[in-house]
């Protein structure tokens, strides 16, 4: 065997290693091993490959939330201690901060910081400060040695350090680039949507609270338009997002369907007396029972005749009887169209820019619970509000319910 891991050929029985049997000039070839005989297999199937990418889907997905929250730490500690430290330290305010206890850290901080300036690591000179080379630990020490300072900005220490306790799996887990099961990755995401809250971060977006910003939603929420959210099928919605969440507190809300189920089945008619009361103007636009449109799709879904015509009827009597029952009846309006059904979609506050909007397509061999539910965001995208860019879908379908109730008739 040569040392480059060739074979080379044997000589003949009873001349091995005798220099004098082989011309001179001559060399002797090495025959390649067989393929596969050496070395580990370099190649991935499919399975390893969609391990792989779920591993760094949610490793990425729990790095962003573990970003925001050392960055939003970094910035309450920064905006405490530093005002006590820094007029007597100068720039050496976090060294002194840290105190005896701390010293080993700091100090490792101060020589990465040292390294990364002599190579060229610190790309934003904001960056240049002891401070932003400590980790999320490091950071949580300095909160935990000087609580009495934030006491005042905080109410419970126990819910800060149980939060950050249960992230610092995470931060291990991702920091070595090991495996994070979906368990834990959501056990995190809670974690930290929880403990920014405390820290009051709180997102600038109106609708967040009817429908909360995601913190990838937050970075990539252009990507998709103002699509935040899918669904396979409207249980899942639901399961997700409660009829209340979506409905309560509107101030306006308008919906197009075939019966309206999400909201005649899901929101009782007591809440949607008590909705229109308080102020919200609601527009209800149903397919009329008596139509073409309605036969048709009872053949497309292999219903009885006449079954889903005396479903959208009931929805719309018992509409009719929530409307009954109010002080303004014109602030609640209910109208039939003929035209055929392509879509159902709840637009909820869509006047403004706090709106959001549930959109399902109508499928032929599926009924409303079970075609897929997208989410929309009204107001533009979330990520890059200066940008001039598409608008997204959310318009789209408020435009098409205008045209449909201006071709639509009234209910008595």
């Amino acid at each position: 065997m040569g040392s480059g891991g060739l074979e080379l050929p044997p000589g003949d029985e009873g001349h091995e290693g005798n220099s004098t049997d082989v011309p001179p000039g001559a060399v002797s070839l090495a025959r390649p091993m067989e393929m596969g005989s050496i070395g580990p297999e370099l190649d991935w199937g499919a399975d390893a490959w969609r391990e792989v990418r779920t591993r760094a889907q949610r490793a990425g997905r729990a790095y962003i939330w573990l970003n925001l929250v050392e960055q939003r730490l970094r910035a309450v500690v920064a905006a405490v201690l530093r005002p006590i430290y820094e007029p007597v330290h100068g720039d050496e305010w976090v060294v002194a901060a840290a105190g005896p206890a701390g010293q080993e850290w700091v100090q490792r901080a101060v020589a990465v910081r040292e390294v990364s300036r002599r190579k060229g690591y610190l790309l934003d000179p904001a960056d240049d400060n002891v401070l932003s080379f400590l980790t999320l630990p490091q950071l949580r020490e300095l909160m935990v040695q000087h609580w009495p300072c934030f006491e005042p900005y905080f109410d419970e220490r126990r819910d800060v350090e149980l939060a950050l306790d249960e992230l610092e799996v995470t931060r291990n887990v991702v920091s070595r680039n090991r495996a994070l099961s979906e368990a834990v990755l959501g056990q995190a995401e809670r974690a930290a949507a929880k403990l920014l809250e405390i820290l009051g971060a709180g997102s600038d977006v109106p609708s967040a609270r009817r429908l909360p910003v995601d913190a990838v939603e937050d970075l990539v929420g252009d990507r998709y338009a103002d699509v935040v959210g899918v669904h396979s099928d409207r249980v899942r919605l639901l399961r997700q997002f409660p009829a209340e969440d979506l409905f309560g507190g509107a101030r306006r809300l308008d919906a197009i369907g075939i019966g309206l189920n999400l909201l005649v089945q899901n929101f009782s008619g007591r809440r949607l007396v008590r909705l229109a009361e308080s102020g919200c103007r609601v527009r209800l636009l149903f397919l009329n029972p008596a139509s073409s449109a309605v036969k048709r799709r009872e053949r497309e879904l292999g219903l009885k005749r006449g079954e889903l015509s005396r479903s959208v009827e009931m929805n719309i009597l018992h509409m009719r009887r929530v409307r009954a029952r109010l002080r303004d009846p014109g602030a609640f309006e209910i109208q039939v169209y003929d035209e055929t059904p392509r879509f159902t979609a709840y637009l909820v506050d869509g006047d403004g820019s706090d709106g959001i909007a549930i959109v399902q397509s109508y499928l032929r061999r599926a009924r409303g619970m079970e075609a897929p539910v997208l989410v929309l965001r009204g107001g533009g995208q979330v990520v890059k509000p200066d940008e001039i860019g598409e608008e997204g879908l959310f318009p789209t379908y408020r435009e098409e319910f205008e045209v449909a109730w201006a071709d639509s008739r009234p209910v008595s």
